[in-house]
């Protein structure tokens, strides 16, 4: 069998799954959504070592809450939300609404969170009673074909459909491209290309924009090691894979010693010499990106390679630098646990310097502002480029991990137009479910042009 025909195949069996759960209610709903992320959560530990022996990225602790996490986080945010039949009524305006499921959801899962994300994204389809086709990365195709068999045995468990939950098992680029223009939307988490040749596949997809996390600490901070504390738990978090970990510090001059002293104490190596910088730029960086043998490494390897000394117990290397925007490489998304440290002079400097980087790579996705004052917080978020401006949490509260911010836990995190996607916010189920309106003739007075123009 060809991969036209196979993926075909697949395509077909999941129509008829999909017909099979038109008469779903919304209990049966949640409860599919429900069993499966119990299932992953049980073997968030298996799951997370099969993860770092197949893809050699991360570290086994970090994918372990995040397996458990996600589905934990999700479920919270969807149970008593209706996303079947009539989910809404306005009975002023005359008009009800209906949802509908979107149909044939094919899922793009990354190498860097595998099972993460086909967890996640199998939820938010299932709670509009969608059936998904999932096409994993080719380095990760063992933990994800795993991580779905726990879904699908799960969904057996309670008599489920067959064929609600698929997966490539030998996954290619021309399988996935040919999954992409078949099925009825897409949700492509992963690489700005693969997002990329997700929007032209002729079907409505979802998409994530790349990271590149600024932080700005305030000059009005009194509390550095929080500061600290956050951003080294951020930016070492999985070894540095997560888009939404912290990038970049930007801090006040006459408070940059208060902070480099406050890394250090909770766990930082921090440098300022211009060879040690270069010795890790050289491992670090490869034709613009983070080099292969560096993403999701632990810092101590990385240093090792680089030839730098480092104490043991350092969790992350925060190198100084001296330019920003595009004049320097360590101002762009850096896959494992380095962190660049910047000053500024006054804090529309510090805004400058944040939207400067992010122009330069990561627009749309999240800023953190450590600050308590009121127009700072206004002035950024009017000022820098992103989606989400976190204010006093580390940057991984974007994703709704550990719910540290009300921000909706996802797989996928929409940067808008700043980064080439269709939405802004995090994906939610709500996104992958039509929804009809019933009209009722309007009880309002229809107005002449000459009042709806009246001052």
């Amino acid at each position: 069998m060809n991969y036209n025909d196979e993926i075909k195949n697949m395509v077909e069996k999941s129509k008829i799954a999909l017909q099979q759960l038109e008469d779903c209610t919304q209990a049966q709903a949640d409860n599919m959504c429900r069993v499966i992320a119990k299932a992953v959560a049980g073997e968030a530990r298996k799951l997370a070592e099969m993860a770092v022996k197949e893809t050699g990225m991360g570290n086994v602790e970090d994918k372990v809450l995040k397996n458990s996490n996600i589905g934990d986080g999700i479920w919270t945010t969807m149970k008593n939300q209706k996303s079947v039949g009539i989910i809404r009524e306005d009975e002023e305006l005359g008009l009800t609404y209906v949802a509908k499921p979107k149909g044939v959801i094919g899922c793009v899962t990354p190498t860097t969170n595998p099972s993460l994300t086909s967890l996640g994204n199998a939820m938010l389809a299932l709670k509009g009673r969608n059936t998904v086709i999932i096409a994993p990365h080719p380095r990760a195709k063992n933990v994800t074909e795993y991580t779905v068999d726990l879904m699908n045995k799960a969904l057996k468990s309670i008599g489920a459909p067959e064929n609600v939950i698929q997966i490539i098992t030998e996954p290619s680029i021309e399988k996935t491209k040919e999954l992409m223009s078949t099925v009825d939307v897409v949700v492509a988490t992963g690489g700005m290309a693969m997002v990329k040749s997700a929007y032209s596949s002729g079907k409505p997809a979802f998409g994530v924009g790349q990271g590149n996390v600024q932080v700005i600490v305030g000059d009005d901070c009194n509390d550095y090691d929080k500061v600290a504390r956050d951003i080294i738990m951020s930016r070492s978090f999985d070894n540095g894979i997560i888009c939404a970990g912290d990038q970049c510090a930007i801090v006040h001059k006459d408070c940059e010693q208060l902070l480099v002293d406050a890394l250090v104490r909770n766990g930082a190596y921090y440098s300022d010499k211009s060879d040690v910088i270069e010795k890790f730029k050289s491992v670090i960086f490869e034709d613009g990106h983070t080099a292969k043998e560096a993403v999701g490494k632990p810092i101590l390897e990385v240093a090792e390679k680089a030839g730098v000394k480092i104490p043991e117990e350092t969790r992350i290397v925060v190198l100084k630098a001296f330019r920003h925007g595009a004049e320097e490489p360590l101002c762009s998304e850096k896959m494992c646990p380095v962190l660049t440290l910047l000053t500024y002079d006054d804090f529309e400097e510090a805004v400058e310097i944040a939207r400067t980087n992010l122009l330069f790579q990561g627009a749309g996705h999240t800023a953190v502002l450590h600050s308590n004052n009121k127009e700072y917080i206004e002035y950024a978020s009017l000022r820098i480029p992103v989606c989400r401006l976190l204010v006093n949490v580390p940057g991984i509260a974007s994703t709704g991990i550990g719910m540290m911010a009300n921000i909706k836990p996802t797989p996928s995190i929409g940067c808008g137009s700043w980064g080439n996607n269709s939405i802004s916010e995090n994906l939610t189920y709500e996104h992958l479910i039509n929804v009809s309106v019933i009209a009722l003739p309007s009880k309002n007075k229809a107005q002449t042009s000459e009042e709806i123009w009246a001052d």
